[in-house]
C-alpha cells in the first residue's frame, strides 16, 4: 500500500511538471511527457526501460521530474555500476543539449560548461542517493547477520562454560563425594558384623542403608550431569553424517548437497567431514553475503572428504577480524586423520574448501 502512494505521488508530480513546464501547443513535447509520466507507474518493475522512456520528454521539452525519480529508482535497484554511469551520461546529456540542436551554441564556451556542470549535477543528486539507499540496504542486512551471529556465539559460549561446570561437579560428585560415603558403608558394614551390641549393630546397619542409597543417588546424579554436557545444541556432541541435514537446514545459506553420503565411514571421519562443512558455511556467511554453496561428501576405498564451493557473494562484504584459527584446527584435525585440506579462491569469484582423509589402517 505504502509503495502504490509513492508511485502515485511520483506520477503526479512528474504530471504537475509537465503541465507546468511544456507548451500546450508543442504536441511532441507533450506526448513524450505522457508517455515519461505513464512509465512511473512500472517503474520499480522495469527500471531500465521507465529511464529510457523518459529520456525522449527531457531532450523534447523541460520536463526533468519524470526522469530524476526513474534514475534514482534505477540507482536504487542495481548493482551494475557501468550501466548506471551510462544511464547518467544520457541524463547529462539530455538535459545539456537542448532541442532542436540548432540551438546549440558552440560559441560560447562558458554557456557550454554552465550547461554541462548544471546538467551533471541534477543527473548525478539521484544517482547518489540511489546508490545510498542501495548501501544503506546491505549494510542493514550485514549488521543484523553480525548480530545474529554475535548471540549465537554468545550462546555457544556460555553453553560451553555451563557444560564444562556440570563436568567438573560429575567428577567431583565421582572421585570425591562417592569415595567419602563408600568408606562410610564400608566401616558401617565392618562395625556391623564385629560389635555384639544390638544397638550398635542397628546403628551401623542403618548407616551403611543408607550409605548405599546415598551411592546409588550419587551415580544416578553423575549420569545426569555428564548427560548434559552432551545434548544437542551445545559445544560436547560429538556429531555424525545423522546431523549432517539439520546443520545444513539451519546454516542460513542456500546449500545443494551434491550426491548421496557415503556409507562405512568411521566416526571421527564423520565428525571432521562435519566440522568442515560447519566451518565452511560460517565463513561463507561472514565472508560471502549471498552467496550460494555446494557440499559434495565422497569417498573411495582408501580415501574420505568433502568439497565445498561457494559462489562469488552478491552483496557488499564488510571486513571482519579473522585470525583464522578455524581453519587451522581443521587442518590439524586433517593431519591427525592422516589427510589435508586444502582451500583456494574460484575463478568465478567464489571459494573451494577440500579435505581428503585417509581411511585405511596402518
Amino acid at each position: 500500500m505504502r509503495a502504490r502512494l509513492f508511485d502515485a505521488m511520483a506520477v503526479c508530480a512528474a504530471a504537475l511538471d509537465a503541465w507546468i513546464s511544456v507548451d500546450s501547443t508543442d504536441h511532441i513535447g507533450m506526448s513524450c511527457a505522457a508517455v515519461a509520466c505513464a512509465a512511473l507507474v512500472v517503474r520499480r518493475r522495469l527500471p531500465y526501460l521507465v529511464f529510457a522512456l523518459t529520456l525522449p520528454a527531457v531532450v523534447a521539452s523541460m520536463a526533468v521530474i519524470a526522469s530524476l525519480i526513474a534514475l534514482y529508482t534505477l540507482s536504487s535497484r542495481t548493482r551494475n555500476r557501468p550501466a548506471l554511469i551510462a544511464c547518467t551520461v544520457l541524463a547529462v546529456i539530455g538535459y545539456a543539449l537542448p532541442w532542436p540542436t540548432s540551438e546549440f551554441d558552440l560559441t560560447s564556451p562558458d554557456a557550454i560548461l554552465i550547461s554541462l556542470a548544471y546538467s551533471a549535477a541534477m543527473a548525478a543528486a539521484p544517482a547518489f542517493f540511489g546508490q545510498l539507499v542501495v548501501t544503506h540496504r546491505d549494510l542493514s542486512a550485514r549488521l543484523a547477520e553480525i548480530e545474529e551471529v554475535r548471540e549465537h556465539r554468545q550462546e555457544l559460549i556460555a553453553q560451553n562454560v555451563l557444560a564444562k561446570e556440570r563436568a567438573q561437579l560429575a567428577r567431583e560428585m565421582h572421585d570425591v563425594v562417592s569415595h567419602q560415603v563408600s568408606l562410610i558403608a564400608v566401616r558401617a558394614g565392618a562395625l556391623q558384623m564385629s560389635t555384639a551390641d544390638p544397638d550398635a549393630a542397628e546403628a551401623a546397619s542403618t548407616i551403611r542403608a543408607l550409605s548405599v542409597g546415598t551411592l546409588d543417588e550419587l551415580r544416578h546424579m553423575v549420569t545426569l550431569l555428564r548427560a548434559s554436557t552432551t545434548v544437542r545444541g551445545e559445544l560436547a556432541p560429538q556429531p555424525t553424517f545423522a546431523e549432517l541435514e539439520v546443520l545444513l537446514a539451519n546454516s542460513g545459506v542456500p546449500i545443494r548437497l551434491d550426491g548421496d553420503l557415503p556409507a562405512g565411514i568411521r566416526p571421527p571421519h564423520q565428525r571432521a567431514i562435519y566440522r568442515t562443512i560447519q566451518e565452511a558455511l560460517t565463513n561463507i556467511r561472514k565472508h560471502a553475503p549471498g552467496a550460494t554453496a555446494t557440499v559434495r561428501v565422497w569417498a573411495d576405498d582408501t580415501h574420505a572428504g568433502v568439497t565445498v564451493t561457494n559462489t562469488a557473494p552478491t552483496r557488499p562484504v564488510i571486513p571482519l577480524p579473522s585470525a583464522r584459527h578455524g581453519l587451522i584446527g581443521l587442518r590439524e584435525r586433517a593431519e591427525l586423520l592422516g589427510g589435508d585440506l586444502h582451500c583456494e579462491p574460484c575463478p568465478d569469484g567464489g571459494f573451494q574448501l577440500r579435505l581428503r582423509l585417509l581411511t585405511t589402517e596402518g
